[in-house]
């Protein structure tokens, strides 16, 4: 169980380094200036990919509180 806090803590920061990618990606878009319709098609494939690295993060985050507890 002790290595389940490490490894917990690499999938929270690969989700975290996920988000953060996100938020760039959609920043950089509207800085270029596009119009709605291309704003929205980045957003809509940002979107997925967003949830995707929360969900990355929250199961870090659970597996770090879980060898903790276990620990």
């Amino acid at each position: 169980m002790s290595n389940l806090i490490p490894l917990g803590a690499v999938i929270t920061l690969m989700g975290l380094a996920g988000l953060m990618w996100c938020i760039i990606k959609v920043a950089r878009a509207r800085k270029q200036g596009l119009n709605d319709e291309e704003l929205r098609a980045v957003m809509q494939t940002t979107v997925g990919l967003n949830l995707g690295a929360l969900f990355l993060s929250a199961i870090g985050l659970m597996m770090v509180v879980l060898g903790i507890i276990l620990g």
